[in-house]
């Protein structure tokens, strides 16, 4: 299946770009999520009438993402949790426990899926670095501090 896409996707291309793509992947995922259309000369002739508009879009999209990554970058959150005397966590800190303290401490609206750890869950007490995927090419490192409760 052909796709022309409304928008940038990581290993797929960019906005505007043509692709083949699997018929599954397309008709699941690409065109109901509104990130990309069928193929057919009425779409792409409808895509170049619209396409300084959706470049608008994007690009008002990217200095949005790009604010909100300088307001991330370095900075420190902490969190506190359950813990055992050897440091281990009774439970584990997960994305969204590190997305409602990003939103509590910096006022920012993140997603739990915009989180990447990459070692999964955090099970022991100390920092971490945590990237925060705003956008396909922007990201920030926010500090996770995970300490004992008192």
């Amino acid at each position: 299946m052909q796709v022309i896409l409304l928008e940038k996707i990581t290993h797929l291309g960019d906005l505007g770009d043509i692709v083949k793509v699997k018929d599954g992947y397309g008709r699941n995922f690409l065109i109901p999520q509104g990130h990309a259309k069928r193929a057919t000369k009425a779409a792409i002739a409808e895509f170049e009438a619209r396409r300084a508009e959706l470049e608008k879009a994007q690009a008002e999209r990217v200095a949005a993402a790009q604010a909100v990554a300088e307001k991330l970058n370095g900075a420190e959150v902490e969190i506190s949790s359950k813990c055992g005397v050897d440091g281990r966590l009774f439970g584990s800190v997960t994305n969204a426990d590190i997305a409602a303290a990003v939103d509590a401490k910096l006022g920012l609206q993140i997603k739990k899926s915009q989180v990447r750890t990459p070692l999964g869950a955090i099970k022991a007490i100390g920092d971490y670095v945590i990237t925060i995927g705003l956008l396909t090419d922007i990201t920030a490192d926010v500090t996770v501090k995970v300490v004992a409760e008192a």
